[in-house]
């Protein structure tokens, strides 16, 4: 499991790479993310000079319970609202970033898949599969984060798996939706490519949970998109690999018995 967790890390060092094999091509993407990463910076900067004023709207029954509870259950909700940024904030960059910049990423796209060899699609999915998509990834984010607010009021944990939780669930909503286009472009419809990626469940985790971190660093969203794009194709032909991989092996076994 480990080993797997870090090859999908790995995928994304891969795409990385990138940026000194393809700097001309991974430039085009940092003008959709730039633009996007400002409109989330806003909504998240509204939302730290706001929050003290929020958590107290939220939880007026708490005034007159003695002390530690006003305490606990301020920093509880403060916990749980920070944790729902994060979710949201991630996936609606992601889907942003990805509608707005459709004709960008399909190039990045294209050069990656041309660098991982065999048969590349002659197209991807298309604009408007990626606007449809996008709002796809955004009501999963809101759900996701709901529930994940939810986890924030746990007592004694919550404030610190709150934010664990969404790091690992948006990640994983990121990894999903980046790989969906090497999957789209070859016709593969939504029930196997969830087959695809249950054979590389840890590597899509691995990716997904690095791809989130390096959102956390100050721009990191923006460099880290381009190469996102470029590592997931990576990771999309690696589920395609093991697939076929699997296939063979199950032929070879039935010829042997």
């Amino acid at each position: 499991m480990p080993g797997e967790f870090f090859s999908g890390v790995a995928c994304l060092i891969r795409g990385f790479g990138f940026w000194r094999r393809r700097p001309a091509v991974m430039m085009l993407g940092l003008v959709p993310a730039a633009i996007v990463f400002a409109l989330m910076v806003a909504g998240l900067i509204a939302l730290g000079f706001s929050l003290p004023a929020l958590v107290d709207w939220l939880t007026p029954f708490d005034e007159t319970w003695p002390d530690p509870w006003p305490t606990v259950i301020s920093a509880a909700t403060g916990a749980a609202i920070l944790a729902m940024a994060i979710v949201l904030a991630a996936v609606t960059f992601t889907a942003l970033t990805l509608a707005v910049g459709d004709p960008f990423y399909e190039r990045i796209w294209r050069a990656a898949e041309q660098d991982s060899g065999g048969i590349v699609p002659e197209s991807g999915a298309g604009f408007w599969r990626a606007v449809r998509s996008s709002l796809g990834l955004i009501g999963l984010g809101i759900l996701t984060a709901f529930g994940v607010g939810l986890v924030g009021f746990v007592p004694v944990v919550g404030g610190l798996l709150a934010p664990s939780l969404g790091v690992v669930l948006s990640g994983r909503l990121l990894a999903v939706e980046l790989s969906a286009r090497a999957f789209d472009a070859r016709g593969i419809p939504g029930p196997a490519q969830r087959t695809l990626r249950r054979g590389i469940r840890w590597r899509l985790l691995g990716f997904g949970v690095a791809t989130q971190l390096l959102y956390l660093i100050p721009l990191g969203a923006v460099f880290t998109m381009p190469a996102a794009v470029a590592g997931s194709t990576f990771l999309a032909r690696t589920a395609l690999d093991v697939a076929s991989a699997s296939g063979r092996n199950g032929r070879t076994n039935s010829t042997t018995n």
